[in-house]
């Protein structure tokens, strides 16, 4: 074919076939952990977390993924190994064939070699010790789950149409891991049964990455309820007109500054909690679950549990949102009483700038009349140098010519200087 692939069509099609769903055959048992930094996730040292990675395989002589690879599956002594990097944490999970003789043995991470976890580039996010069990009694699997348990908290449910039974309570026990029990049905395929530990190990990640966001959701929740009275003290003065324009601007810049900042800053956090709640959301409901005798399941767990603190979150968001607008409602607000007052300060200064032409007004108008008298003056002294010879001649006082000359002079003179104002204007 001349046809030319997009240089990333097939990256992008491989990227759909990464991470391959483990095949498990009951009995077995998964020893799951999940490491992230402190702070930072997404921008973690990927070269030391690979590195990591590496030098857990030399010690079993397994073979390396390639360079730039976020998955990983392959035997590592006596286990298998699945590896994968997610934007904010990596993942270990170790299979092993039968399971412990002691339920839930912590010996089972014994495989994870102690200095090596020691020298992790993160910490432990996540830890789970999944026990898969053939298909048993009812009242068998009671007993069980009544002894490995807290009963207060079980979740347990039959999953995919009766494939397997599924329980956990989601605590901590003395070892540091979250147990989990599957018991697999009759004619249970392996890969249906490694799909469903995968499922369950990835409910386990996603809630307590999820759950991160409560923390700084109660934080922000507290600065929150501080900035709220600050806010309403600044427009409650406002609306009685007490404040300073200067002062409250500065208030409301400090406010709304520390708010923007605190959704900036909360930003990635609670989108992060969004995007994982949904994934424990779509994971607990691909199990499709049905009640086992009684007891919650997983989804009702969630709900009682899990479901309210995702809400807190939200809540607290949305919060910071709508304090961040009213500051904005405000500022707007203190820009439409400055542009008012500024309106009025406007107005005054032309009505004084009125007042002022007009004096100017009258005062030119004074002074043209003083000018016409002072023209005048010059002007009948020059009409009477002009005329004295001629008075002489005809024999008329020179008094009484320079008083015949006074009235055209001056109208003279006054018509002249009405003219100029005139064409000015």
């Amino acid at each position: 074919m001349s046809l030319r692939d997009h240089p990333l069509r097939q990256q992008l099609a491989n990227e759909l076939h990464a991470r391959p769903f483990p095949t498990l055959e009951a009995p077995c048992r998964a020893a799951f952990l999940a490491l992230a930094p402190e702070r930072d996730g997404a921008g973690r040292d990927r070269a030391a977390e690979r590195a990591h990675l590496l030098a857990l395989l030399d010690r079993f002589g397994a073979d390396h993924p390639p360079p730039d690879a976020t998955h990983f599956f392959g035997p590592l002594g006596r286990h298998r190994l699945k590896w994968e990097s997610h934007t904010e944490f990596e993942t270990y999970t170790l299979f092993t064939d039968g399971v412990a003789d002691r339920p839930f043995d912590p010996a089972s991470f014994d495989a994870f070699p102690a200095d090596w976890l020691a020298a992790a580039p993160g910490c432990r996010i996540a830890s789970a010790l999944i026990r898969v069990e053939g298909p048993a009694p009812e009242a068998e699997v009671a007993a069980k789950l009544a002894d490995w348990f807290v009963p207060e908290s079980l979740a347990a449910a039959e999953v995919l149409g009766g494939s397997a039974t599924v329980a956990s309570d989601f605590r901590i026990d003395a070892g540091g891991h979250v147990r989990i029990a599957v018991f697999a049905a009759d004619g249970t395929g392996a890969q249906r049964v490694g799909r469903i530990v995968q499922r369950l190990c990835e409910i386990e990640v996603y809630r307590t990455l999820a759950m991160l966001a409560l923390p700084e959701a109660r934080r922000l929740g507290a600065e929150a309820t501080r900035l709220d009275g600050a806010l309403s003290g600044v427009i409650e003065s406002l609306r009685a007109g007490e404040a300073e324009t200067e002062g409250a601007l500065d208030g409301l810049l400090a406010i709304g500054s520390e708010l923007e900042t605190m959704l900036a800053r909360s930003a990635f956090r609670f989108g992060a909690q969004e995007a994982y709640e949904a994934l424990v959301n779509q994971r607990v409901s691909v199990l499709r679950e049905t009640r086992l005798g009684g007891r919650q399941t997983l989804a009702e767990f969630m709900m009682r549990r899990f479901d309210p603190a995702m809400r807190t979150c939200r809540s607290t968001q949305a919060r910071l949102e709508a304090l961040a607008e009213r500051a904005r409602n405000a500022g707007d607000l203190l820009s439409t009483r400055v542009n008012v007052e500024r309106a009025a300060q406007n107005a005054a200064l032309l009505r004084s700038m009125d007042a002022r032409a007009e004096a100017a007004l009258r005062l030119q108008r004074t002074v043209e009349g003083l000018s016409v008298v002072a023209i005048s003056y010059y002007a009948v002294s020059l009409v009477g140098y002009l005329l004295y010879p001629v008075a002489g001649r005809l024999g008329v006082p020179k008094e009484m010519l320079l008083a015949g000359a006074v009235v055209p002079v001056v109208l003279l003179v006054w018509l002249g200087l009405h003219g100029v104002r005139k064409r000015m204007e």
